[in-house]
């Protein structure tokens, strides 16, 4: 790994292209290599965090003074923290995907043709992978794996505040492929923290960047999709929505909401908007409420809540296209699913929506009707998470159209190619 701090645009642009090349090569050795190989470096990293645990609360601790007094909100300080609990988390993460199938080479699909052509489509790995993150030590370690698993090589480029702790963390990956004997290159770290660095990923590095996963704020994620010129994978924003019909389980429903806003509210798949239908004002809306306030939320309710709730705050046109990643949401009611599927379809950012029902039907029009990434029944929206999905971790939530769509995994993080065998065919 390079190790130098940039002084200059022109260092900068140096040290990033001889990294892209360095990631090149080593993608195309990872593209070739077994399994065991892999997993065999997954276990070392995995290995190397429990061991370095004193090591790597130091360099967390260096981060935290360093961002001490600067008024940051505790949601950000919250991913920024490393625990003895979340170390020992980061490498059970390394071991779930070792654990995980090995997608490179598998056959999705196989078919004949009349010709008697045989054609498979087979996985393979996307490339290199750039990786952008802020104040998320922890994606260093989810990232690097799930990269690997997949056959991929992966550039990391975590946040300035988080410099330390994600130093300290790439030390152990590093470890892990030595160890395994796979490419030292596989897994880089950008050594600058020099915002030149972010630009030279978006450009795609001389081509050797074949996609980039942005793990941030709405600026962040904003600036990689505005100016990169390779594919993104990512989200702007978790507007997630809850819809209770008349038709839910009450108790349910208040377990469901005060889980989906306040395990923790600074994740993307937080709820921030809570939708009620209006047969349900007499039996659910007070309830929701009292549960809602009681755990130390803050309500913004619309007009009509306030008429059966008055102390609230009011809810403005700008509270229900806000992700507040705190304890905030917003309240109303809607004329049952039909006014919950237009109220999402005009405010959701299509990440994450959530429906409470006993009715099979308002479920099925739920899950048909709205074009969410994640779409989940009777459960809360704090699921939307890969390694809750049994993905084994993620490297981020896609809510895009194309390739990846919600959590991004092992899968979809390859690509496919197709194999054609004959037996001295031409066409005609």
């Amino acid at each position: 790994m390079l190790d130098v701090v940039a002084s200059n645009a022109d260092d900068v642009a140096s040290v990033m292209n001889a990294i892209g090349l360095q990631a090149r090569q080593a993608a195309r050795a990872l593209a070739t290599t077994a399994p065991d190989a892999k997993n065999d470096a997954l276990h070392a990293m995995a290995d190397a965090l429990l061991a370095s645990k004193n090591d790597l609360l130091q360099a967390n601790a260096q981060d935290l003074q360093q961002v001490e007094g600067k008024g940051l909100p505790a949601s950000f300080i919250d991913r920024l923290t490393l625990t003895p609990k979340s170390i020992e988390a980061m490498a059970q993460g390394l071991r779930e995907i070792a654990a995980l199938k090995d997608p490179v080479g598998e056959v999705i699909a196989t078919w004949d043709r009349p010709n008697g052509l045989k054609i498979e489509r087979v996985r393979t790995p996307l490339g290199v992978i750039g990786v952008i993150y802020e104040s998320r030590p922890n994606v260093t370690a989810d990232a690097g794996a799930l990269c690997l698993k997949a056959g991929n090589a992966v550039i990391l480029r975590g946040g300035s505040d988080s410099l330390h702790s994600s130093r300290a963390i790439h030390r152990c990956l590093a470890e892990g492929l030595k160890s395994a004997g796979l490419p030292e290159h596989a897994i880089q770290i950008v050594p600058t923290s020099d915002r030149a660095a972010v630009g030279a990923m978006l450009s795609g590095l001389s081509g050797a960047i074949d996609v980039i996963v942005p793990r941030g704020g709405k600026s962040l994620v904003a600036r990689v999709q505005n100016e990169a010129r390779v594919p993104v994978f990512a989200h702007l924003e978790g507007l997630c929505h809850i819809y209770v019909d008349a038709s839910a389980d009450l108790e349910m429903a208040k377990r469901i909401v005060v889980n989906a806003k306040m395990r923790r509210t600074g994740i993307c798949g937080a709820a921030e908007t809570l939708l009620v239908d209006s047969a349900a004002i007499g039996t659910h809306l007070i309830p929701l409420l009292e549960a809602l306030t009681d755990a130390g939320c803050e309500v913004r309710a619309s007009a009509t809540v306030l008429k059966v709730f008055p102390g609230l705050k009011p809810a403005t046109e700008d509270d229900w296209r806000t992700e507040y990643l705190d304890a905030i949401i917003s309240v109303a009611v809607v004329d049952g699913i039909s006014g919950a599927i237009a109220h999402i379809g005009t405010y959701s950012s299509n990440h994450t929506e959530a429906v409470i029902a006993e009715d099979p039907a308002v479920a099925e029009r739920f899950f048909n009707e709205i074009d969410s990434a994640i779409l989940l029944h009777n459960a809360s929206t704090q699921f939307a998470d890969g390694g809750e999905f049994g993905m084994g971790g993620e490297i981020g939530i896609a809510t895009g159209k194309m390739h990846a769509r919600g959590p991004v995994g092992v899968e979809q993080l390859t690509s496919f190619k197709y194999r054609v065998r004959g037996t001295g065919q031409i066409r005609p």
